[in-house]
């Protein structure tokens, strides 16, 4: 199993952070199931303030930069990124590759 790291900030406003939370309690369905058609195993999102961290899990057979080129292009991705854009500190139209960038380990135990 594989796992990537990922942060992406969301516009410093309570309300606005509420709401981004709210939306991610009922994720439209096209999303988790396109979630899971690409390989992903396991996503989850953590908040704090208006930071964000994303941990992806898949087996090691997954390419992640090919997996999430190809949740691009599903049904309703590309809505659901200019959707939640609104939250979020990025460009309109900005994919989720653009969006979120990808941490780097620098301590395991």
């Amino acid at each position: 199993m594989q796992r990537i790291v990922k942060t992406l900030t969301l516009k410093d406003d309570p309300e606005l952070i509420g709401e981004y939370r709210r939306v991610h309690e009922n994720i439209w369905p096209e999303i988790r199931n396109g979630i899971l058609e690409v390989g992903v195993t396991t996503m989850d999102i953590y908040l704090l303030g208006n930071l964000l961290v994303m941990i992806v899990e898949a087996p090691d057979t997954i390419d992640f930069d090919a997996a999430f080129s190809r949740l691009a292009g599903l049904p309703r991705q590309k809505e659901w990124e200019e959707f939640v854009a609104r939250f979020q500190n990025c460009g309109k139209d900005e994919s989720s590759a653009e969006k979120w960038k990808v941490m780097t380990r620098i301590f395991k135990l």
